[in-house]
């Protein structure tokens, strides 16, 4: 039995449209899928979740490891017990806070020592550590264990990087202990640099049977856009077509328009949530900060094109007093709008992929978007 089936219903030029099917259900793409690093979407709860056409979250084995722990995990009969959510779980391996936390871990060939951010204990994280703690929180999808370096690395660091990774993953796939439940997604790394991305694909490809998908990691981490555009493009349709490809850490309305049009078909980024924890929301005419005051006596939604629940229900008046007055509602309100957003950016995208006028739906939506950037 596979852990993970992906068909691809439709396409248009690299984009594709498909489905795919998990123990916990199926997950529609292209998708977007919100970030529960520690169990938790911030500030939503799962109702909201289903509520707003979330088929799958994220959780991080990093974080989860350190609180609740593996042996409250063991006794809850992981994650989707845990939390009640009765969809679809990815984890990521703690592979980003290797990036994250550069300043206090150590990378060795047996894998990763960190220094608790809770409080500094010592933490050694191998590959079959990470899929240890991935098996017992149970996830749909579990990532092998990666090194993502910086955007700006050197060639010489980066090449290092991926050929350490590669070997990493060998011994992720020998540490899988639940391969009837849950699909392991193998990493392509490489930075900036296009041969090197090519050498990564190359030789996670020996083990291409032993993956159920593959992630592209290490864009999104510094480098310029024109870079993370050009490696999109030269990669992501180069993956197997026949398994889901996933574009890590990317949340930016036009960037994943752009992964689209490449070929990808899954990506996440906590960006939602945390821009409308601090008041910033997306408008299909751009970003714009609602506790602007400017918006003080604006009595429209946050976006008249969107049909989610909070702008259907409150104004950008009302949601700019909840931030003046530091009321965290404000921070609910504006984070459901955001992942809402999202969400059914990519779920237009599909339709669009159906009618065969993707790129035609991405150029009109790019036209009216105001990149912040």
């Amino acid at each position: 039995m596979r852990p993970i089936n992906f068909k691809i219903e439709s396409s248009n030029n690299k984009a594709r449209a498909g489905t795919i099917t998990t123990l916990h259900g199926e997950i529609k793409t292209p998708v977007f899928m919100p970030v529960g690093t520690q169990g938790t979407v911030k500030t939503i709860d799962q109702r909201e979740l289903e509520e707003i056409g979330a088929n799958i979250i994220l959780g991080n084995t990093y974080h989860l490891f350190l609180r609740p722990g593996l042996d409250v995990m063991k006794k809850a009969g992981g994650l989707h017990n845990f939390m009640n959510w009765k969809k679809p779980i990815l984890t990521d391996s703690g592979g980003f806070q290797v990036f994250s936390l550069g300043n206090i871990r150590k990378i060795k060939e047996e894998g990763v020592e960190f220094s608790s951010h809770l409080d500094g204990s010592k933490i050694f994280m191998p590959p079959e550590k990470s899929i240890e703690i991935q098996n017992i929180i149970g996830a749909d999808i579990i990532m092998a264990f990666d090194e993502c370096p910086k955007g700006t690395a050197n060639y010489d660091y980066v090449k290092a990087s991926l050929e350490l990774t590669v070997r990493w993953a060998k011994r992720c796939i020998q540490a899988h202990q639940k391969k009837d439940e849950q699909g392991l997604f193998g990493i392509i790394q490489g930075g900036v640099f296009k041969d090197l991305r090519q050498m990564s694909l190359d030789k996670m490809l020996e083990y291409e049977k032993d993956f159920s998908g593959f992630a592209i990691g290490g864009l999104s981490v510094g480098e310029s856009k024109k870079d993370m555009y050009e490696i999109l493009d030269h990669i992501a349709h180069k993956l197997p077509k026949n398994k889901p490809r996933y574009l890590m850490g990317v949340g930016d309305p036009a960037d994943m328009l752009e992964a689209v049009a490449s070929g990808i078909d899954m990506m996440d980024c906590v960006q939602p949530t945390r821009l409308g924890r601090h008041g910033s929301v997306f408008t299909h005419n751009g970003r714009i900060t609602i506790k602007s005051k400017k918006y003080e006596d604006d009595f429209s939604p946050i976006d008249v094109k969107c049909n989610c629940w909070v702008c259907k229900n409150y104004t950008r008046a009302y949601i700019r007093h909840l931030f003046k007055s530091k009321e965290t509602l404000g921070q609910k309100l504006s984070s459901y709008h955001n992942l809402y957003f999202l969400i059914n950016l990519m779920n237009d995208a599909r339709d669009a992929i159906f009618k065969e006028n993707f790129e035609d739906f991405k150029t009109s939506f790019l036209c009216n978007y105001i990149s912040p950037y």
